[in-house]
């Protein structure tokens, strides 16, 4: 019997196998990584240093120790450079290998912007555990940190170096920080709290070109402006790596499309994680993957079943003001309202009958997180004379 090979050893490619083992421990499985194949927890990389962990001590679990937990063949530093889906065989590296099943979790590349410079190419980026490696033996000596993207990872890494001590800025054309997850309201909250612990925000602008400089490099911005800084850092997003499914003829959109059964369109082949599209949307988030590597699992067992998400907060790594956050689609038909402000803010989003779909919470209200989760799909009443909000549990 030919094995169910999982290519990538990531939280997709590793969850998926745990849970098949708990349903079945004879089915054959082989995973193939990238790197040495090393279990350890990817959202870590990004609040790491202010905690003194370097690369070995974020490793949870060894890939040979992981081989022999899960009962599986685990190939390292191998690259799949095609698919021949009629043959049900991989090319790669060390060779052909045959497949029964093949799930694909294989995750995203960071997005890389064209910029100018003769240092352009000294910007990095930290995707997975090697990145993080490499960093952290660059950063000796190092005192100025310049981070490009706002985002949810920009703004994890500059709390996290911000806090060690480091001088670090945030470059982001954007208005605020957070701007794809949340309002202008909410995401402003982080400015002074992040601000005080040694965060220099530049926003409305970009990095145009990085340049050597005696000591580091220097950034020029597009309003004009110049930086100097010791690292550059891009934290500007992640695309799904969908290039080796395109090749070999599987449906890709932004990312590998699969339905609600995580099957792409070949009926043999699945996909999770950042590289998967499930039914439209790309969830690139902790809870998303574990829901969809449960379904998974059950699929590979011989039982069929649709993968359901329910409401999955995320939560923002930012000691210095926490985020928690149930982000809603860009194009929602409704609006956010502000239940509560004070050391922070407290706000959910409306639908066109006035149902919680989802909500931002930040400094003392994001403790809140379980209590607003459980409201989602209730309704909330507006009180006549203006700002005072009840909501009214219950109502569907």
């Amino acid at each position: 019997m030919e094995p169910i090979i999982v290519v990538g050893s990531g939280l997709a490619g590793y969850s998926v196998i745990r849970e098949l083992r708990k349903l079945d421990r004879e089915v054959p499985v082989m995973l193939l990584s990238r790197d040495g194949g090393d279990f350890y927890s990817k959202p870590m990389l990004s609040n790491a240093f202010a905690h003194g962990k370097d690369a070995a001590a974020l490793v949870q679990t060894p890939a040979a120790e992981m081989a022999k937990q899960l009962g599986i063949t685990v190939r390292s530093h191998i690259e799949v450079q095609s698919i021949d889906v009629a043959a049900k065989s991989l090319t790669t590296t060390q060779g052909e290998l045959r497949y029964s099943r093949l799930v694909l979790a294989m995750g995203a590349d960071p997005i890389r912007i064209p910029m100018q410079g003769d240092a352009a190419d000294a910007v990095r980026s930290v995707n997975d555990i090697a990145d993080y490696a490499h960093l952290r033996e660059a950063m000796q000596g190092v005192k100025r940190i310049a981070i490009m993207g706002g985002g949810l990872i920009g703004c994890e890494f500059a709390n996290d170096w911000a806090a060690a001590g480091f001088a670090v800025s945030v470059i982001d054309p954007g208005p605020y920080p957070l701007a794809s997850l949340m309002p202008q309201a909410a995401g402003s909250q982080l400015l002074t709290p992040l601000a005080a612990i040694g965060v220099d925000w530049r926003f409305g602008t970009s990095v145009s070109r990085v340049d050597s400089a005696t000591t580091g490099y220097t950034l020029m911005l597009a309003d004009g402006s110049q930086l100097q800084a010791d690292i550059v850092l891009s934290a500007i997003g992640l695309r799904p790596r969908i290039t080796l499914a395109q090749a070999a003829g599987l449906a890709v959109n932004r990312g590998i499309k699969v339905d609600a059964y995580l099957r792409s369109s070949d009926a043999d082949i699945f996909a999770l994680g950042d590289c998967a599209e499930i039914e439209g949307r790309v969830q690139p988030f902790v809870l998303p993957i574990m829901h969809a590597a449960r379904a998974l699992a059950k699929i590979l067992a011989g039982e069929d079943t649709a993968v359901v998400f329910p409401a999955m907060p995320v939560v923002v790594k930012t000691p210095a003001h926490p985020v928690a956050v149930l982000p809603v689609a860009r194009d929602a038909a409704g609006a956010w309202q502000t239940l509560a402000s004070g050391n922070g803010i407290k706000m959910a989003f409306l639908d066109a009958s006035d149902r919680i779909s989802g909500f931002v919470l930040t400094g003392e209200f994001a403790a809140e997180r379980s209590e607003m989760t459980k409201r989602i799909g209730t309704q909330l009443v507006v009180n006549d004379k203006a700002d005072n909000i009840a909501a009214v549990e219950g109502i569907k």
